[in-house]
């Protein structure tokens, strides 16, 4: 510290004594030094504090009043449907392949070579129209075959006919030599015991009759066999016959002409390729009378089967296309029954072999309504809403979806706790509960459809 004029250290410099000044002096006033700056650090601290004390005191007087809040119970906007049950048929969704039952495979009645073939895949032929013809360079041979066996075997006949009338005649001749040589026999016999002939006469006598004997019962047997050898020929030609038949209708086959008006359709042979006896050569499938083959399931079964048993006539629509449901196959699958609809009307381009998705229109139910699907949590639970603007849950009875009045599906449902005029709640809610508040947000959208 640097000493002052008086004698006194300031703090800004050391502290020496003056040159004049007493020293106890100077030891008094640096303790009095000493204990202000002690004091001052104390005061600053506590003087802040203070400050801090007085600043937060103020505040926390001159803060505002927070405001009591009262709890409110929250309520949930939601849009309702009013309830106006009626009468609907549900609509069960069908997807099945369209397939011609009465479609007809040509296939090749001879080996032969494919000699014109004027259709082309996909043309639409009428009936009696040519499809196919083949070669008769190949057909002709077969039917002269079979005729030339059918008159070999009546030949035959013919001469077997002729053999037993030569055969009767001769036997006829053949007995009297018999008899002529039995004579002669006894006539030697008598000549040789009378010793007017030799021994060697009688036996001459005795080969004559043999051989007599011989050439009759030969006849004899000849004509006892012909029966069986002309039942046998007649037999041949019957079979000469009958190939004969299949030899004309094979070449009658040959050449095939549309039996009904109809679509050519897998086209497997072309003209002048040599097909063997059975290759299918083309398919032709008519017109009218296409058909749809759906897979139902069993659940639905009974329902259908008793309104076709009934005489209700059923209906499905897809593609542009009516169906009518005629009825089901003799055997079930795991997975359900195949349905038999057939096409009402023009078929609408439809071809076998194409996938279609229908709706087949289920037998009505009574005091039902229609709600969007919105409306439903799981399969069978909505809410209303009652007088007091609370949710009230209502299990109900799923009947299947019906074509509602936006164009999309909607679900069919049933209760006896619904009654018209109540309010359905539309809105789906991901917390809905029963109780729970809720207030309409638009007016009703309109009555059940």
């Amino acid at each position: 510290m640097i000493t002052d004029r008086d004698g006194r250290c300031r703090p800004a410099a050391s502290c020496r004594p003056a040159a004049d000044a007493p020293p106890d002096l100077y030891i008094g006033d640096r303790e009095f030094d000493d204990g202000r700056l002690e004091m001052r650090r104390l005061l600053i601290p506590l003087l802040i504090l203070a400050l801090g004390l007085a600043a937060f005191l103020g505040l926390r007087a001159t803060r505002p009043e927070p405001q009591t809040v009262v709890p409110q119970e929250r309520s949930w906007r939601v849009e309702t449907r009013r309830v106006a049950l009626g009468e609907h048929a549900p609509r069960l969704p069908l997807y099945g392949e369209i397939v011609a039952p009465e479609s007809v495979t040509v296939t090749a009645s001879l080996t032969a070579r494919v000699a014109e073939r004027p259709v082309r895949e996909g043309q639409r032929v009428t009936q009696g129209e040519l499809l196919v013809a083949l070669d008769d360079a190949d057909v002709a041979p077969l039917l002269a075959r079979a005729r030339a066996r059918v008159a070999d075997l009546t030949a035959q006949l013919e001469a077997e006919r002729v053999r037993r009338e030569r055969d009767e005649a001769a036997l006829a001749r053949e007995r009297e030599l018999l008899d002529n040589a039995r004579r002669r026999h006894a006539r030697t016999e008598s000549l040789v015991e009378r010793n007017l002939a030799s021994s060697s006469a009688l036996d001459d006598a005795r080969d004559a009759l043999a051989r007599a004997r011989i050439t009759v019962n030969a006849r004899q047997t000849a004509l006892a066999e012909a029966p069986a050898r002309r039942a046998r020929l007649e037999a041949g030609l019957a079979e000469a016959e009958a190939g004969l038949a299949e030899a004309r209708r094979d070449a009658a086959r040959a050449r095939v002409t549309a039996p009904f008006d109809g679509v050519v359709t897998d086209l497997r042979a072309a003209p002048g390729e040599r097909v063997a006896t059975g290759a299918e050569l083309l398919t032709v499938y008519p017109r009218q009378g296409l058909e749809l083959r759906a897979l139902v399931p069993n659940a639905h079964l009974a329902e259908l089967q008793q309104a076709l048993d009934d005489g209700r006539r059923l209906i499905a629509r897809g593609e542009g296309t009516r169906f009518r449901l005629a009825g089901f196959a003799g055997a079930s699958r795991p997975g359900g029954t195949e349905a038999i609809l057939r096409v009402v009307g023009a078929p609408a381009g439809l071809q076998p072999g194409q996938l279609v998705d229908v709706r087949l229109r289920r037998p009505t139910v009574a005091a039902a309504l229609a709600v969007p699907p919105s409306a439903l949590y799981g399969d069978d639970v909505l809410y209303l809403r009652n007088d007091a603007g609370r949710m009230r849950r209502l299990q109900v009875t799923r009947h299947g979806e019906v074509p509602g009045p936006d164009g999309e599906s909607w679900v069919l449902v049933s209760d006896d706790a619904l009654s018209d005029g109540q309010a359905v709640i539309i809105t789906h809610l991901p917390n809905a509960l029963d109780g729970l508040r809720v207030e309409v947000a638009d007016a009703d959208a309109g009555e059940g459809a």
